[in-house]
C-alpha cells in the first residue's frame, strides 16, 4: 500500500536503496554475525517516541503517513506489523527497555516509569528516576543518601540486568547507542561517578561546568568489541564494566559522550546534523543537544557517522513531533507546528537513506528495525475547521491539554480520605501509602475503594467522568509483570485511569482547583487505552519478507505487507533480531521470535521442522504471558472488581484475589515450560516435540478458560 493521495504535498521521489548484495563501504572488520547465508553486515534499530500509525483525527494523515520516506521504504522492502503492543505501564522507559532486552519490567527492574517511588524503612517513600545508566543504583535526585541502593536495572534474582549490547560486542561488533534508554549516560549526578569515578576529571567538570558536562558526556555511547582500537584509552575509552553479566564480561571498553564519540566518527571537524548544522545544545554548547533535541536530523546523523566509522550496530531514539521542544506548548493533530516537525523528520529520513545507499549500506546487507515506544492519547477539544486535514487546511483546537487532577484533594473532599500517601504522577499513577501497609490492611482497602469512586467534571467536555478505569494491587501487578526483585519498589496499588487524565497528589483540599487543563502537555500515555498500548513494528532487510520475487517459494509475500493479524509486543523484538543474526543472549526472553515475517531460509531449521506447532505454542504463550494478552486484560478486570468490592468480611475481594494468586502460579509454571521449548528451537537447535507442545497448548487454553469464566 502506498501513502494516501492526500499527502501529495509531502511525497518525494522514492530513494534507491542500492544493489541487492554489495559489500558495505563501511568497515565491519572483526564483526562476526552468524546470519543465514551471511547476508547481514549491519543492524540499524530506530525507536521513535510517540509516532503513530493510526490517525488521531480521521481527516489528518497519521504520523507515519506524514513520513512517506520511511513508510514507503518499509512497505516497498519489508513488513509493517500494526497489531503490536507495549508492556505495562505503557511509558517511555519501560517500553524502550522491554524492546531492548526482550523481557518485561519484573525481569529488568523498570515496570513503572519514567519515574517511580521506593519505600524507605520508616514507611515514607522517595523518588526514583527510571532513566539511569545500566549499572547505576537507583537514581534519586532528592537525596545524596538513598535508603535503597539496589541496581536500577534489576533481574528477578536481584542482580544487575544483562546488558543488551553484550551479544554484539562478544561477536566483535561495536555497538553504538544514540540517546537509547540506559545504554548511554542519562544524568551527570550518578552516571558520571559510576562510569568515570568520583575523583575523575569528568566529575570535576560536573562541578565546575554542569551544562557543558551534560553536553560532553550524556546521551551518546559506543560499546566496543574486545580489543577494538576505537574504544581505546587513547581515544577516551573507559572500562565497560558489567559486574553481574552472565558468563563474565571483562576486557571490554566503551566511549561515553559526544566529547569522545564525535572525534572518532567524524574526524577533522564538528559533527553536524543531516542539514549541515553543528550539533549543539539549546545554549549553543557543542555536544549532545538533550533527549528532546533528538530530531531525526540529529539522531540519524549520529547513526550514519557511526555506521561509516566501524560501528555496524546502532540503536537510536528519535524524539516526538507533537511538542514544541524544549519550551512547549503541545500541538494537536494537524496543527502547523506538528505538521512542520513531521515534514522536517521526513526530509531527514530521505537524506539518511540516501547517505546510507551511497555508503553501500542498504536492504541487501542491513537489518533495519523501526518501532515506536508507545502511542499517545490526544487530550483536546474539537478541531477547527471540522474538516481540517493539516495538509491543505491547518487545524486549530478549542482546547488543548491533559486534565491535571489532584488525587489528594479529590479523595479528601469527595471520600473523606486523608491518609498520607505519595504517587508516581501519571495517567497510570502508582500509589505509595505512607507506612507501607499490606494489601489487605483496612487502611489500604478503604483507600482503594475510595479511589474507584472518584468523579471529575471534565473541563473540556463538561461531562462527569470516573477517572478510574482499572485497579491493580500487588496480586494483579504480579500477573502483569510489574513486581520487581526489590520489595521497596512495590507500590501499594496501581490505578489505570481514563486516558484524558494526568493524576498527581497535591494538597488534601481543592482550595486551588483540583481539576485543570494543562496546555503544556496534551499527549497522555501509561494507562490501558488502545491508542496508547497498540503501536507498530517494522522490519526490513535480509531474511525479512518483502515485495520482490526473490525467494518467493520460501515464504515471501507477493507484495510489501501491513500485517494486522500477527499479535506481537515489544518483548518479541529482541528474540526476532537475534534469530536473524544467529546470536543469542545468556538469559531467557519473555518474547518469542516473529518467524511469520521471516523468509523460509532465515527461519532456524529446528523451528521449520514443526512450524505450525511452533506458531500455535508461540501464540498461546503471548495470550497467557503478555501484559496486554488475553489473560492480562481479563485478570485486570477481575482485579478491579475485587478491589472495588465491599462485601461482608471483604469476602468478594478475598475470593477473587485468591483465584488470581492461583492463576498467577499456574501461568508462571506454564509460561516457563512453553518459553523453554520456544527458545530451545529458536536458539539451540532443539526441535519441538509435538505431543509435549500439544499438552502445553491445551493447558494454556484451560488457563484462559478459567480466567474467562471468572471474568463472567
Amino acid at each position: 500500500m502506498r501513502v494516501s493521495v492526500l499527502l501529495a504535498l509531502f511525497l518525494v521521489v522514492s530513494l534507491a536503496v542500492g544493489p541487492i548484495f554489495p559489500k558495505s563501504a563501511a568497515s565491519t572488520t572483526g564483526c562476526q554475525f552468524n546470519s543465514a547465508k551471511g547476508r547481514i553486515q549491519h543492524v540499524i534499530y530506530i525507536q521513535f517516541d510517540n509516532t503513530h500509525f493510526t490517525r488521531d483525527n480521521p481527516n489528518v494523515p497519521s504520523d507515519l503517513e506524514q513520513l512517506p520516506n520511511l513508510l514507503n521504504f518499509i512497505q516497498e522492502n519489508g513488513v509493517l506489523l500494526t497489531n503490536h503492543h507495549t508492556p505495562l505501564i505503557s511509558h517511555t522507559a519501560t517500553d524502550i527497555l522491554t524492546s531492548l532486552t526482550g523481557v518485561y519490567g519484573d525481569q529488568m527492574g523498570v515496570p513503572v516509569s519514567n519515574s517511580f517511588r521506593y519505600f524507605n524503612p520508616d514507611g515514607t517513600s522517595n523518588l526514583g528516576v527510571s532513566f539511569a545508566y545500566w549499572t547505576d543504583p537507583i537514581f534519586d535526585p532528592t537525596t545524596s543518601s538513598p535508603t535503597d541502593t539496589k541496581y536500577n536495572m534489576l533481574t528477578a534474582d536481584g542482580l544487575n540486568a544483562p546488558a543488551p549490547w553484550v551479544p554484539y560486542t562478544r561477536a566483535g561488533c561495536n555497538f553504538g547507542a544514540v540517546a537509547t534508554a540506559n545504554t548511554v549516560l542519562e544524568n551527570i549526578a550518578t552516571d558520571i561517578p559510576t562510569v568515570f569515578g568520583p575523583g575523575s576529571p569528568q566529575a570535576a567538570e560536573v562541578s565546575s561546568n554542569p551544562g557543558q558536562a551534560f553536553a560532553d558526556f550524556v546521551g551518546i555511547a559506543i560499546h566496543c568489541g574486545t580489543g577494538n582500537a576505537l574504544c581505546s584509552s587513547a581515544n577516551g575509552g573507559e572500562p565497560d564494566a558489567l559486574p553481574n553479566e552472565p558468563g563474565g564480561y571483562s576486557g571490554y571498553m566503551a566511549l561515553f559522550g559526544h566529547k569522545y564519540v564525535a572525534p572518532q566518527v567524524n574526524p577533522g571537524g564538528s559533527l553536524t546534523d543531516l542539514n549541515g548544522n553543528v550539533v549543539e545544545d539549546p545554549m549553543g554548547r557543542i555536544g549532545f543537544p538533550g533527549f528532546d533535541g533528538m530530531t531525526a536530523a540529529v539522531s540519524l546523523s549520529y547513526v550514519a557517522a557511526m555506521q561509516e566509522h566501524g560501528v555496524p550496530v546502532t540503536y537510536a531514539y528519535i524524539s516526538d513531533s507533537h511538542d514544541k521542544h524544549p519550551t512547549g506548548p503541545a500541538y494537536g493533530p494537524g496543527q502547523a507546528g506538528y505538521v512542520a516537525a513531521l515534514a522536517a523528520n521526513n526530509d531527514a529520513l530521505g537524506k539518511f537513506f540516501a547517505r546510507l545507499a551511497t555508503d553501500g549500506i542498504n536492504t541487501g546487507n542491513t537489518l533495519f528495525v523501526f518501532t515506536s515506544d508507545e502511542g499517545d492519547h490526544f487530550v483536546g477539544g474539537s478541531p477547527s475547521p471540522p474538516e481540517c486535514d493539516g495538509v491543505i487546511t491547518p487545524c486549530t483546537y478549542s482546547a488543548i491539554g491533559e486534565i491535571n487532577t489532584n488525587l489528594a484533594g479529590l479523595l479528601a473532599t469527595q471520600q473523606g480520605i486523608t491518609t498520607p500517601f505519595r504517587v508516581h504522577s501519571d495517567s497510570a499513577p502508582t500509589f505509595y501509602i505512607t507506612g507501607n501497609p499490606s494489601r489487605t490492611a483496612p487502611v489500604t482497602r478503604a483507600f482503594e475503594r475510595a479511589t474507584g469512586k472518584l468523579t471529575v467534571v471534565n473541563p473540556i467536555t463538561g461531562v462527569t467522568d470516573t477517572p478510574t478505569q482499572f485497579l491493580a494491587d500487588p496480586v494483579e501487578m504480579n500477573l502483569l509483570h510489574m513486581i520487581t526483585a526489590d520489595p521497596a519498589r512495590t507500590p501499594t496499588f496501581t490505578m489505570f485511569a481514563n486516558p484524558n487524565y494526568f493524576l498527581f497528589a497535591g494538597a488534601p483540599n481543592c482550595n486551588s482547583p483540583c481539576v485543570t487543563v494543562n496546555p503544556s502537555f496534551a499527549w497522555n500515555h501509561g494507562t490501558v487505552a488502545p491508542d496508547i498500548t497498540t503501536t507498530w513494528l517494522a522490519l526490513v532487510g535480509p531474511g525479512i519478507q518483502h515485495g520482490s520475487n526473490e525467494d518467493s517459494n520460501e515464504g515471501s509475500n507477493d507484495e510489501g505487507s501491513n500485517d494486522e493479524g500477527i499479535w506481537s509486543d515489544h518483548a518479541d523484538i529482541r528474540p526476532t533480531i537475534l534469530v536473524l543474526l544467529g546470536l543469542k543472549d545468556d538469559y531467557i526472553h519473555a518474547g518469542r521470535a516473529l518467524v511469520e515475517v521471516l523468509k523460509g531460509w532465515a527461519i532456524p531449521s529446528s523451528v521449520r521442522k514443526h512450524g505450525d506447532i511452533f506458531l500455535e505454542l508461540a501464540q498461546v504463550y503471548k495470550k497467557i504471558n503478555a501484559p496486554l494478552g488475553e489473560l492480562g486484560l481479563n485478570s485486570l478486570r477481575i482485579s478491579t472488581h475485587a478491589i472495588e468490592s465491599n462485601t461482608a468480611g471483604d469476602s468478594t475481594y478475598t475470593n477473587l484475589e485468591n483465584q488470581l494468586l492461583s492463576l498467577a502460579a499456574q501461568r508462571d509454571a506454564l509460561a516457563t515450560k512453553i518459553i523453554g521449548l520456544l527458545e530451545g528451537a529458536e536458539f539451540n537447535g532443539q526441535p519441538i516435540g509435538v505431543h509435549p507442545a500439544h499438552s502445553l497448548i491445551s493447558q494454556a487454553q484451560e488457563l484462559l478458560d478459567q480466567v474467562n469464566e471468572l471474568d463472567d
